[in-house]
């Protein structure tokens, strides 16, 4: 190499190093003084970092760093975490102000400098640690600015998983809950159960599509969303909606098909518990009623959140969570629907067991089941599609959705045995009824806990529901005094009321569950109250119950006052199918 070549590589290196240190040398560095023994940032603190902020962004490259100070004298774990929290406190309000989180380096505990009183070790300092050459950082935000961040793109598995999922919540309608409702009744009845279910699925979807998910899913208040989607408004297949990950969406058409899916079958549920005696156009006015009033404010109330990418800094995530339903700003936890499907439908067909009446015979006539083995066959095919109901429901095919359809097997499974040991020891011998009985009863109750329990938490949630829906079917349907046809109440009601509760419980990081995430801080959050959220869940439930027994109450009555509820006598007598249908489901 020349003299000549030595002298410019000298030289040239010495210019890139002048470039870099007259940055540095323009960075506004701070010197935060805290008050003793407090951690809050000081009244100087915002606008520290607002100057830091904009060095950051005039200078692609730059780190800072954080550095805290540690008194040596008293209490030395106390005086380390008071450090510790108060250079927290100073990378917070440098994240507020707009510094990325890669930009900021924290001082390792065992890097920090110790002093030997509390007055020096109340400063935080803000320093610079690394700088990119002038000509880089002056290049980079025009190429940011070129060249923007492509928007995400949905992942295929998730959408396989999301459409695959669809069709298994759409099974459990059809044919599942028909055939397990239609084994139940008499045979005279079958076809009234199977038309009711094919039909309500059919109105409820094409509802759903012209305004349902417009105002279950889109923005608006804490109880009702927008107008954004009425008739399908923008809902092509560029649309994508958010799921629990940041940067991570699915087409919001495979999303629109999944929760349709649900407000169908919730609506389904409600028409075993009068079953035998309504009359078909009174069912569906009332589906259309009630699905417009408490289905869907219940939705939204619970589900409808704006997404986790609006949660950059404490001040974004308490304005996200502000456009949520009214639950969800609460905090309350329902997975899949236990709120919202079940309660939901329950206390529905409560209402409706009640202002229908009972059956003619109901208490004097043995009013059995025709088809046991096509309860058995609907109850199987309602496990199957509820590992789409609840695994599905984690909307991407990860971690999360395996841990819903491994607690959707175990809690169902424990249920199972629960119920059957609890009529085999009560009753004397163990029935198919209450086996597929029980299933049911653990799948209602494993809903709202199924992405946020560990699987033993799924196991003690399924036995308790076995036991407790037992009871709900026998103890509680004779106190209350009323003709639940098919134990809609004691089934979904008790066990959708037992899973909410005990999802607060056994949620718990301690317990083995999720814990809640922070998507501020990006990670499961450190405050986790058993108490506080159980209370949470409570609210829940309350208003689950107050909101569909009113909207299902003051449904009823207009039904009753335009067209009646109940068929008349001689037609209840002779049978649904025939008298309603024109045709039955077997001929003699």
């Amino acid at each position: 190499m020349t003299n000549f070549m030595r002298r410019f590589l000298v030289a040239f290196a010495l210019l890139f190093s002048i470039c870099g240190l007259a940055r540095a040398a323009d960075f506004p560095g701070a010197k935060l003084s805290f008050e003793l023994g407090k951690a809050e940032l000081p009244a100087d603190g915002a606008a520290a970092a607002a100057k830091v902020a904009e060095f950051v962004k005039a200078n692609a490259g730059a780190k800072v760093q954080v550095s805290g100070f540690t008194d040596t004298t008293g209490d030395a774990a106390a005086n380390a975490e008071l450090a510790k929290q108060r250079a927290l406190a100073v990378a917070a309000a440098l994240k507020a102000a707009g510094v990325p989180d890669d930009a900021i380096v924290m001082k390792k505990p065992d890097e920090v400098e110790k002093v030997g009183n509390a007055e020096a070790a109340r400063v935080v300092e803000i320093s610079l640690v690394a700088v990119a050459p002038a000509a880089a950082a002056a290049a980079a935000p025009a190429a940011a600015a070129a060249a923007p961040a492509p928007a995400p793109v949905p992942n295929k598995g998730d959408t396989a998983w999301l459409l695959v999922s669809t069709a298994f919540v759409i099974l459990m309608t059809l044919p599942g809950l028909a055939l397990f409702y239609g084994g139940l009744v008499r045979s005279k009845n079958m076809l009234s159960v199977l038309m009711q279910c094919l039909v309500i699925f059919s109105l409820v979807s094409l509802l759903w599509a012209i305004y349902g998910y417009s105002f279950a899913f889109t923005e608006g208040n804490a109880f009702f969303g927008g107008t954004d989607r009425l008739f399908m408004k923008g809902l092509n297949a560029d649309a994508v909606a958010a799921t629990f990950s940041k940067g991570v969406v699915v087409p919001e058409l495979a999303y629109f098909a999944f929760q349709c899916a649900f407000a169908a079958i919730t609506c389904g549920l409600i028409i075993g518990a009068f079953a035998e005696r309504a009359k078909f156009s009174a069912v569906l006015v009332f589906v259309v009623l009630w699905f417009t009033f408490s289905y869907i404010p219940m939705a939204h109330m619970v589900w409808f959140w704006p997404g986790p990418d609006l949660y950059t800094d404490a001040a974004a995530g308490a304005a996200a969570t502000a456009k949520g339903g009214w639950l969800f700003q609460k905090g309350a936890l329902d997975f899949a629907g236990g709120t919202v499907v079940h309660i939901n439908a329950a206390v529905a067909g409560l209402v409706g067991a009640f202002m229908f009446g009972k059956r003619i015979g109901f208490g004097r006539e043995a009013l059995r089941p025709h088809s046991l083995t096509f309860t058995m066959v609907g109850a199987s095919l309602l496990w199957f599609g509820w590992f789409g109901f609840n695994a599905g429901s984690a909307l991407e095919a990860n971690g999360s959705a395996a841990l819903a359809f491994v607690n959707t097997l175990l809690a169902t499974c424990a249920a199972v045995l629960s119920w059957t040991f609890g009529e085999w020891i009560s009753k004397g011998k163990p029935s198919m009824l209450g086996g597929a009985s029980g299933a049911v009863a653990g799948l209602v109750a494993i809903t709202p806990a199924a992405g946020f329990v560990g699987p033993m938490g799924s196991i003690v949630i399924g036995i308790a529901a076995g036991l407790l829906c037992l009871w709900g079917v026998t103890g509680l349907k004779k106190l209350l005094g009323m003709d639940d046809s098919l134990d809609v109440f004691g089934v979904h009601g008790v066990g959708g009321i037992l899973g909410a509760l005990l999802t607060g419980v056994f949620a718990a990081p301690s317990l083995g569950g999720t814990g809640i995430y922070d998507y501020v801080a990006n990670k499961v959050s450190d405050d986790y109250s058993i108490v506080g959220q159980v209370w949470i869940q409570f609210e829940g439930v309350l208003t689950t119950i107050v909101w569909s027994g009113v909207v299902a109450f003051v449904a009823f009555k207009l039904v009753d006052m335009l067209i009646g509820l109940r068929v008349p006598e001689e037609e209840e007598r002779e049978g649904l199918d025939i008298t309603s249908h024109g045709e039955t489901a077997y001929e003699a």
